[in-house]
């Protein structure tokens, strides 16, 4: 059985970290605050898991807590289905490693006032999650959001605008052009408060008027151009109800979260650098009591032969070209851990790739290598083939077991062993066997010899076909003195091949999942769906050691010669087992 390595590497260092460690130097925050926002609206991929080790990276370097919280401020795309399973692979990645920075708040919780010195009236310091708590959601703040939003009118810092969508883009001008102010720009405030408080009563359609900012329309930044805070939406929502028919737009309601949670990290990636300006509008317009959260950025993550678009991901889902978000072809947290990835060789992946401002692309190598690495240690050998063809071991009889013995894992410090059973049928990998062999051909051929790995060397004395010419088994002599401990264990041959032995395997199901993609950059493509690899999965049913029949989920094995394996969800142990091929030994792309 494998376990999963938990041991914290030493911190690593990037110019966010080293920001953090000066602020932390001079006392600058009472505690270090991050917090990871996705928006509910999609499941995780492998990008998220670079932004979920950084915040929660920091947070435990310096005693400090990451929030989860949901930034669910549009409904229209949102789903409960989200929510759990983004919980549920945050939870997994920072398991044994920084589940104790995971900041949570008590269920059903919710500010409705905030008190005299700024802090919503709940307790937010860091609640184990369980039965009793839950995640934070931007939507626990729309009481207080909407009193924002009153105080900006007040100030004369936001107006309501009777312009349909189509003509606020156009008001908005371009890059190379500055916008036009909205002919409802200079309503008063009396008028402002008014209709906004219409809004909320739910009195105007879906579009009829928005919430905006006032900025300024000839910016060289395009979202300072009078964005919008709220717009009107008739739709229920998955965690507030049927309470609001106006949501707040992302990066009003973003910046707010960070303030009423105290972050004091917030950290996003790039293309949020222009959104930043915005972001300390908000905050600096309000004049708030307490100290104001500041936004980092740093480069997200983008691995070569893979997707990460919501969009596109969701495209692949809905056509079917996966069987849905955990398929373990894709690159979501769920189908990585689906299959077999572990949490220790992601968290090992996208901490070595650094933290940096610069786009770059990771080759798909670097990951696999950083799996490989990981399981090499940790995963139990095992005896399987995958392609099986028969072999006769003439010289036992029918019944007869011959017990070897194999090592569970050589990486161990003290390597455990088990039994295996040497019996007159066993089954080979057809690969490692061939009729008429090429040059420097070292498995098993007419008249050659090979070793069974951990019991002894064979000869091919006979090949056996039936009627059409199909071979339907070969048959050898065992060279038992050829075993550990025996005579002449020390013969040596050029090939060793694996093996199991036909009377004592289990039959199982064997996917065998290779990447999805075979171009590096499938985004830069017109049609993406056109370069997905044909060959991205091939089943087989194969043959495995019978050790293999009490396989738990959690398990992690190399059947040796082939690959990392793990056992599927859907596996059903008293009838249908079913293994995952998590990586192969090797770069077979590298060719």
């Amino acid at each position: 059985m494998s376990v999963e390595n938990t041991t914290p590497a030493p911190a690593p260092s990037d110019f966010i970290r080293d920001i953090v460690a000066g602020h932390v130097a001079e006392k600058r925050y009472a505690k270090i605050v991050t917090r990871f926002p996705p928006e509910p609206n999609g499941y995780l991929h492998i990008g998220h898991a670079k932004s979920i080790c950084l915040n929660f990276g920091i947070a435990r370097e310096h005693n400090g807590q990451c929030n989860l919280r949901f930034d669910d401020t549009n409904p229209v795309k949102e789903d409960v289905e989200y929510v759990q399973s983004i919980t549920t692979d945050v939870q997994w990645l920072v398991a044994g490693w920084a589940d104790h920075c995971l900041g949570f708040k008590p269920k059903g919780a919710h500010p409705a006032k905030v008190t005299s010195n700024g802090q919503p009236d709940y307790y937010l310091g860091p609640v184990a999650p369980g039965a009793d708590s839950e995640a934070f959601f931007a939507s626990d703040y729309f009481d207080q959001l909407y009193e924002y939003a009153l105080e900006l009118i007040r100030r004369g810092k936001a107006y309501v605008c009777d312009l349909s969508p189509e003509d606020t883009e156009k008001y908005r001008g371009a890059p190379d052009r500055p916008g036009q102010d909205s002919p409802f720009r200079n309503r008063s405030v009396a008028e402002n408060l008014d209709l906004f408080q219409r809004m909320k009563a739910g009195e105007f359609p879906d579009g009829a008027r928005s919430l905006r900012s006032k900025i300024d329309m000839a910016s060289p930044n395009m979202w300072l151009r009078d964005p919008l805070l709220y717009r009107i939406r008739h739709v229920a929502h998955h965690h507030a109800g049927d309470k609001w028919c106006i949501y707040p737009l992302y990066d009003y309601a973003h910046c707010l979260s960070d303030y009423l949670e105290g972050i004091t990290h917030s950290i996003c990636t790039l293309e949020f650098v222009d959104h930043r300006p915005l972001y300390d509008w908000v905050l600096d317009s309000l004049g708030l009591p307490r100290a104001l959260p500041h936004q980092y950025e740093f480069a997200k993550l983008n691995l070569a032969y893979t997707l990460v678009s919501k969009r596109k991901l969701l495209q692949l889902v809905n056509e079917k070209v996966v069987t849905g978000w955990d398929d373990p072809r894709m690159p979501t947290i769920s189908g990585l851990r689906r299959r077999g990835i572990p949490a220790s060789a992601l968290r090992t992946f996208v901490t070595g790739v650094g933290v940096t401002k610069f786009d770059s692309l990771t080759e798909a190598a670097v990951f696999e290598n950083a799996v490989r690495n990981d399981l090499n240690a940790t995963a139990a050998r095992r005896l399987a083939v995958l392609k099986p063809i028969k072999i006769v071991l003439t010289n036992l009889q029918p019944g007869e077991v011959v017990e070897c013995t194999a090592t569970n894992n050589p990486q161990d410090e003290n390597p455990t062993t088990r039994p295996v059973a040497l019996t007159r049928e066993v089954f080979i990998e057809s690969d490692d066997f061939a009729e008429v062999p090429p040059p420097k051909y070292f498995r098993l051929k007419p008249g050659g010899e090979v070793r069974l790995k951990y019991a002894c060397i064979i000869k091919l004395d006979e090949i056996v076909k039936d009627a059409t010419g199909t071979i339907t088994e070969l048959r050898c002599t065992a060279q038992l003195d050829t075993r550990s401990g025996q005579p002449n264990a020390d013969k040596k041959v050029k090939g060793t091949i694996h093996w199991v032995s036909a009377s004592h395997c289990i039959e199982a199901e064997v996917r065998l999942y290779d990447r999805l993609f075979t171009v590096a950059e499938p985004a830069a493509q017109e049609d993406f769906l056109k370069v997905v690899n044909p060959k991205s999965l091939e089943i087989v049913t194969a043959r495995l050691e019978t050790s293999l029949a009490t396989a738990k989920p959690a398990d992690r094995f190399q059947f040796e010669r082939l690959g990392y394996f793990a056992l599927d969800k859907d596996s059903a142990p008293d009838s249908r087992l079913i293994f995952n091929r998590t990586i192969t030994l090797k770069d077979t792309w590298a060719k």
